[in-house]
């Protein structure tokens, strides 16, 4: 006997949430904003345009399926299953959060306050979960690339934008960089850190890396294979080179970071607290994943 499919709703706490519980009632929160020049009354409708949209997409899941909630700090505790259908509800950055624990679940991205997010990854207003949610399984979506890093300790990192690699607090980063299958050239480098980021990334952080550089690489799309990847001020010293400072990386192409520093970490899509550490020695190679995040665009039948 097959399970019913589950729905699982992912969103995060929102900015009024966030400063009540810091100052404990609504008022202190209004009075802290208000010495910052700022009006609570914005954020307070922020946040319920927020729920709003995630009562309305609750309501919409068929009776008969089974139905949870997921906020963003629970993601790394929450086991989700093969069946599920994951709706997140919020910015397109939550799109990338939940990314790295799937696999394969298909994901629509609902955009709870339409106007605010550029809607990358949310493409769908609340209104539309219903029927997207009913055609689910068969619907239209891109397959978005996936970046990963592996340490030579068996560790990994997943991401769906983006994966850093620097020093703790972004201050200078010693290792020896080079690209697996390019004849052994190998070079030593002081720097703020390398940036490696896919198509979904070339969005964000990793467009402004490549606007600033003025670059000529080509931005790749969000379901090719192929990444970019960016030396961040690169420090030329006797001991220390500038030549490789940003490429593209083929489907099977891999960048080999060498640490010569007591602690360098990797991170994924901005998120520092979830982040691999590296020291002396280490060597953590990045390219890209198998895994593929599944991002509904539209069911049959609808435009």
């Amino acid at each position: 006997m097959s399970l019913a499919p589950r729905a699982v709703l992912v969103h995060r706490t929102t900015e009024y949430e966030e400063l009540v519980a810091r100052h404990g009632t609504h008022g202190q929160a209004a009075f802290f904003l208000s010495s910052r020049g700022r009006d609570l009354g914005e954020v307070a409708e922020r946040h319920r345009r927020a729920h709003r949209a995630l009562a309305e997409v609750a309501a919409a899941v068929p009776p008969t399926w089974r139905q949870a909630r997921v906020e963003r700090s629970d993601l790394d505790r929450f086991l989700f299953a093969p069946e599920d259908i994951v709706v997140v509800v919020g910015q397109d950055g939550l799109v990338a959060n939940v990314a790295k624990y799937l696999a394969g679940q298909p994901v629509i991205g609902v955009d709870a306050e339409p106007g605010r997010n550029p809607g990358v990854l949310v493409r769908h207003r609340a209104a539309d979960a219903a029927a997207l949610l009913r055609g689910a399984s068969a619907a239209r979506a891109d397959e978005l690339t996936m970046v990963e890093a592996v340490a030579d300790d068996t560790q990994r990192l997943v991401a769906l934008n983006e994966i850093y690699l620097g020093a703790v607090g972004h201050q200078t980063a010693r290792y020896r960089l080079s690209l697996e299958g390019d004849g052994g050239v190998v070079e030593a480098q002081a720097s703020s850190g390398v940036l490696v980021g896919t198509g979904t990334g070339a969005t964000g952080w990793l467009r402004s890396v490549w606007q600033e550089r003025g670059s000529a690489l080509r931005l790749p799309h969000p379901t090719e294979d192929s990444l970019l990847w960016f030396v961040r001020e690169a420090w030329p010293s006797p001991a220390t080179g500038t030549s490789l400072v940003a490429g593209e990386l083929a489907a099977t192409g891999r960048l080999c970071l060498t640490v010569e520093s007591e602690r360098l970490v990797a991170f994924g899509d901005g998120v520092e607290g979830d982040a691999l550490q590296l020291t002396w020695g280490q060597t953590v190679r990045v390219g890209r994943c198998e895994q593929r995040l599944r991002l509904v665009t539209h069911v049959p039948g609808r435009r």
